[in-house]
């Protein structure tokens, strides 16, 4: 998972002055001028560069989808033709090469495209898209997508046309980390549920789904191991709800849902705080070995695992070796955040073990950047979620962690954290770290987030959904959006693309797209909106 920095000499700016099509984006509650229908470099995440040409490429009914037979590309090219035959009305027929069409194309060349990069050129006759990998084939997909109308996301026949901006754009990611995670423990959301989430960060290039699978509210993973992990741990949720968890076979279905939109997931097992759900179900871990009441609410910093007792890492060492055999991806979070109610003395012993046993499972440890403060092993990964508020200590710690060699994802709170309300006036979600609105939310730069923290480090980014105040698929989405795509394209676009005053106007530009998937998004002020 070692980061690509890219950088590019093209301005997002000079992108925008492709020619586009009739029907402009109105000027909304935003103001600014309005923008025009999607051009070649009018995508989020912006394209590491862009040389537009005038001559078009039309999908029509003769259209067919070509391939080489080559492994992944079959399924990368089946899903293509799955999310453009609704709308479009066309068979487009998934067939070996030919010279025209959409042409899927994975090359030995190209070595600066990496595992995920990818280029599309677009004529009068075919659309190409080159890769090293599938992955970068799907990502040249997601961008294809975003250069047709958005009536292309309707499920039903639409009029088109269909056309796509004639010219060649050539994309790498700037970082290989691009993750958002999504809270299942404080409100449970079922598979469909998750893969719904799935289908969006893919949409944006996002390669990693974070699952928060545990906390005090509940346990959310079946253990076959300790079995009242979910017959008596996953009952409930915040506000007293019934709860729910997965069985092995349904998080097999999200990995593999996942795994098909190459996302990655990682799954958390936060410890030895955020417990409680654990300590309902199997009192003998609580340091007092009393069975506490379920809990509901939303308060943090009152559980712990009973570090001194060795049933502790017996029951550890099995949750982990259980979830790390249903995992195939090479993460493995462990939380270690809030752990007011353990010893300080005690808290970096459990890490120890607790990272020991990560390790002895085939995974790479992964925590919350409270670990910085303990002792991480080699090649861990830490998420730092700190924000202005957060003291100089925890962020030198962090900094001092990479200096040793761990590797950092950054998710600062009043940044990144998707729950944050948006203002005073918005219904939903927390304000602990502050309001971010959607530009704070955009505007900043990984690189030079963390001061002294080596480039070499720096995994990527990660955009955090926690869910006490939210229990809906439509109150995750009015959350997330406008602001997850803004995360997406920290982690994938070069530095030099990064422009407040152009990226509000393609962001505008994604609200039909939006209302044609059916996801509720914020309105933001800051964002001139089609009219309604």
């Amino acid at each position: 998972m070692n980061p690509r920095h890219r950088e590019s000499s093209v301005l997002l700016g000079s992108l925008l002055l492709a020619t586009g099509s009739p029907g402009a984006v109105e000027p909304g509650e935003g103001g600014g001028a309005a923008p025009p229908t999607p051009a070649l470099g009018r995508v989020i995440p912006a394209p590491a560069s862009v040389e537009p040409r005038s001559t078009p490429y039309r999908i029509t009914a003769d259209t067919r989808i070509r391939t080489r037979g080559a492994p992944g590309v079959q399924e990368v090219a089946e899903h293509l033709a799955a999310l453009l035959r609704p709308s479009t009305g066309h068979p487009l027929p998934v067939e070996e090469d030919a010279a025209d069409g959409i042409r899927l194309l994975l090359t030995d060349g190209e070595p600066d495209l990496g595992d995920e990069g990818y280029l599309l050129d677009s004529g009068p006759e075919a659309v190409t898209i080159t890769a090293r990998r599938p992955a970068g084939l799907f990502y040249g997909v997601q961008t294809l997508r975003q250069l047709l109308p958005a009536a292309v996301e309707e499920r039903t026949e639409q009029p088109g046309p269909w056309t796509v901006p004639g010219g060649t754009v050539r994309d790498v990611p700037r970082y290989g980390y691009r993750g958002a995670m999504l809270d299942v423990a404080r409100h449970f959301f079922t598979v469909d549920q998750v893969k719904r989430y799935v289908d969006q960060l893919a949409l944006y290039k996002l390669n990693t789904l974070h699952l928060h699978l545990t906390d005090d509210q509940g346990w959310r993973i079946a253990v076959d191991s300790w079995p009242d992990l979910t017959t008596k741990g996953a009952t409930t949720q915040v506000g007293g709800g019934a709860g729910g968890h997965y069985t092995k076979d349904e998080y097999r279905e999200i990995v593999r849902y996942a795994a098909a939109r190459h996302l990655e997931v990682v799954p958390e097992i936060d410890m030895p705080g955020h417990t409680q759900a654990a300590l309902t179900a199997y009192p003998k871990l609580n340091p007092d070995g009393e069975a506490p009441e379920p809990y509901t609410g939303v308060e943090v910093g009152f559980s712990t695992l009973c570090v001194p007792e060795e049933v502790t890492y017996h029951f550890v060492d099995d949750v982990v070796r259980e979830v790390a055999e249903l995992t195939p991806g090479d993460l493995l979070h462990i939380g270690g955040d809030e752990a007011d109610a353990t010893p300080k003395d005690e808290y970096a012993h459990f890490m120890d073990r607790a990272q020991a046993l990560v390790t002895r499972h085939g995974k790479t440890v992964m925590g919350w950047h409270q670990l910085a403060g303990a002792r991480p092993v080699a090649g861990a990964v830490i998420q730092y979620w700190g924000y202005d508020a957060t003291s100089e200590e925890e962020r030198r710690q962090v900094v001092d962690a990479a200096l040793a060699g761990a590797k950092v994802v950054l998710s600062p709170a009043d940044r990144s954290y998707l729950d944050m309300k948006y203002t005073e006036a918005t219904e939903l979600g927390l304000d602990w770290a502050g309001r971010v609105e959607v530009r704070r939310s955009y505007d900043w730069d990984p690189a030079t987030y963390l001061d002294g923290l080596p480039e070499e480090a720096l995994l990527g980014v990660e955009a955090p959904l926690w869910t006490e105040t939210l229990a809906t698929s439509a109150e995750l989405e009015v959350m997330a959006f406008p602001r997850l795509p803004g995360i997406a394209e920290l982690g994938w676009s070069p530095r030099a693309t990064h422009d407040w005053d152009a990226y509000r106007q393609r962001l505008a530009a994604q609200a039909p797209r939006w209302d044609a998937l059916g996801i509720r998004y914020h309105r933001s002020p800051q964002v001139p909106w089609p009219q309604q």
